[in-house]
């Protein structure tokens, strides 16, 4: 049994996974962190791995049965990863596109793959047939092109999202709902033909928080995934209890 720990700016994901199946997730404050890992353990004592993937510091005391019992990683540029990495940076590469292409090799091993995750940034990343992550793309997402016409300009109010699609927009906040949705929209649909240009037998794959809501609305066919990035973080624990 594995615990996944996935440590954001202000909140924590928890998992617990059986094998590759996820039989539980929990959302969590930075604060409630040490405290909820404590039940956990008492909840799941067949705990015997444990991940941590970080994206801002989060200090907290393991409870005394996951150290006795579980063998803890940390997610670092140094681990060892089930694709052969060729970004130029690798050092830059953040946790999350990490996981997410681990997740990719897992599922669709010997398949070329584009993995979108649509949250505070929409990620573009890619892995291809041979198993190798090339890279991919970062641009703004929904709620942060929204602040950003709030923060830039001197008269633009900040938007939230409605979910209401109109094209042409009759009002201020609905032509700006309009041009940032469509504008996010037109862009994942374009980065998914290009690809598709390129790579034969493509398979997308969708995640984050915004994925649901994209997913609906794109014209190209796409799977949503919520768990994509704890799938990938398992696969890595996994793989690097195994070595």
């Amino acid at each position: 049994m594995n615990l996944i720990i996935d440590v954001g700016n202000t909140l924590v994901k928890l998992a617990v996974f059986q094998g590759a199946e996820l039989i539980g997730k929990i959302i969590v404050e930075k604060r409630d962190l040490e405290k909820k890992l404590s039940e956990i353990s008492q909840t799941h004592p067949g705990i015997s791995g444990v991940i941590v993937s970080r994206v801002s510091p989060a200090n907290f005391l393991w409870p005394s049965h996951l150290q006795r019992n579980a063998k803890i990683l940390e997610l670092s540029p140094g681990i060892v990863l089930p694709f052969e990495n060729l970004y130029a940076t690798p050092q830059t590469l953040g946790n999350d596109r990490i996981a997410l292409a681990a997740a990719a090799s897992k599922m669709y091993r010997d398949r070329n793959v584009l993995v979108i995750d649509a949250g505070t940034c929409i990620t573009y990343d890619f892995k291809n047939k041979e198993n190798q992550y090339l890279g991919g793309a970062i641009s703004p997402g929904l709620h942060m092109r929204f602040r950003a016409l709030n923060a830039f300009t001197a008269n633009l109010p900040l938007v939230e999202l409605q979910k209401d699609l109109k094209l042409t927009g009759n009002s201020t906040i609905t032509s700006i709902n309009s041009g940032v949705v469509y504008g996010i929209l037109k862009e994942i649909d374009g980065v998914i033909e290009e690809y598709a240009a390129q790579y034969d037998k493509m398979v997308t794959i969708i995640t984050g928080g915004d994925a649901h809501f994209l997913s609906i609305n794109l014209k190209n066919s796409i799977f949503a995934n919520s768990n994509f990035l704890l799938e990938g973080l398992n696969y890595i624990l996994e793989f690097n209890i195994s070595q």
